[in-house]
């Protein structure tokens, strides 16, 4: 049994550590050295390291030693002279040497300054993080991409929650026909006139096709099911879409629902031999929905950051 890694360190838990790193080398460090270091001090294993954000573009541990050194940068213990390096002050030594161990309150006040007349970010903005529920974060006592994120994620699981609701109050026939437009938002099908929605009586048990290529030699059969969320598909249905397949010759195969699928539907679906047969339930559905925009509109918020390219003189 694989054994679930422990959630990565909030970033105050890096401030002091950061500190004594930064005290033991006053000539400075490369950032990536920086990050480096805590990870193997905090004993940050591989799954945590290939933790990203919601970016999908850099490590949440590296975020969060990022914002860290942010905190002392602001009150001045700490500078980066240049890109991509980080290098204590005077002033750094000299309180890292009155304070051998921060107590909780000056962590506090380091982590959470009451003002914000200095900035939140510099030629070393670090990058945000991902929602609170995947790392365990305070949204309350988190960084300031910690609190967009955990809002971010509340807001999508609301449109997940009501995408299904929506797609249930509607017919089958919308159902099948949505099912086809994410997938073609996916990029499957040559061009438009490569689907076609073909469910209905006499269907076969074959809601829709795609057609990979302009010549429809290479198909994609669908089977779409619009369920309740308590009328999971079993493995009989499974079943019964394999066996309109095989009458099809088909060697591909997707299986959509708004419900969710058995245990032993998704068994039935991995053993099944001679064809490639994809399940997606409603979960994984609206999340492609939201990802590739169909049914979705997505509102773009400007958040500042420096720009690095400008700033820097190298």
């Amino acid at each position: 049994m694989r054994i679930k890694s422990m959630p990565i360190p909030s970033f105050d838990s890096f401030i002091d550590p950061l500190l004594r790193l930064l005290t033991e080398h006053p000539g400075g460090l490369a950032t990536a050295e920086a990050q480096r270091l805590l990870a193997e001090q905090f004993a940050i294993g591989p799954d945590q390291k290939r933790e990203l954000l919601p970016s999908g573009t850099y490590p949440v541990y590296k975020s969060r030693i990022g914002w860290a050194h942010d905190r002392l940068k602001r009150e001045g213990l700490s500078s980066s002279p240049k890109r991509g390096f980080w290098q204590i002050t005077d002033k750094g030594i000299a309180y890292a040497r009155a304070n051998p161990k921060l107590c909780a309150d000056e962590l506090k006040r380091l982590a959470y300054p009451k003002q914000r007349t200095a900035p939140l970010a510099s030629d070393e903005s670090p990058e945000g993080s991902p929602p609170n529920d995947s790392v365990g974060v305070d949204s309350l006592l988190g960084t300031p991409d910690d609190r967009i994120g955990s809002a971010l994620s509340e807001i999508e699981d609301s449109l997940r929650t009501d995408l299904l609701a929506r797609i249930r109050n509607r017919d089958p026939e919308f159902f099948e026909g949505l099912v086809l437009k994410v997938l073609r938002a996916m990029g499957y099908g040559a061009d438009e006139d490569s689907l076609e929605q073909s469910g209905g009586p006499g269907d076969d048990g074959i809601d829709g096709v795609i057609s990979l290529d302009r010549l429809g030699l290479d198909r994609v059969y669908v089977q779409a099911k619009r369920y309740a969320e308590d009328r999971p598909i079993t493995k009989e249905a499974i079943h019964g879409f394999i066996g309109a397949l095989h009458l099809k010759g088909a060697n591909k195969g997707v299986f959509i629902t708004t419900s969710r699928f058995t245990a032993g539907a998704a068994r039935a679906a991995a053993e099944v031999r001679a064809l490639s047969l994809r399940l997606v339930d409603g979960v994984e559905l609206t999340r492609l929905m939201i990802c590739y925009q169909v049914g979705v509109r997505h509102e773009s918020i400007a958040i500042p950051k420096v720009d690095l390219d400008f700033w820097d003189d190298e």
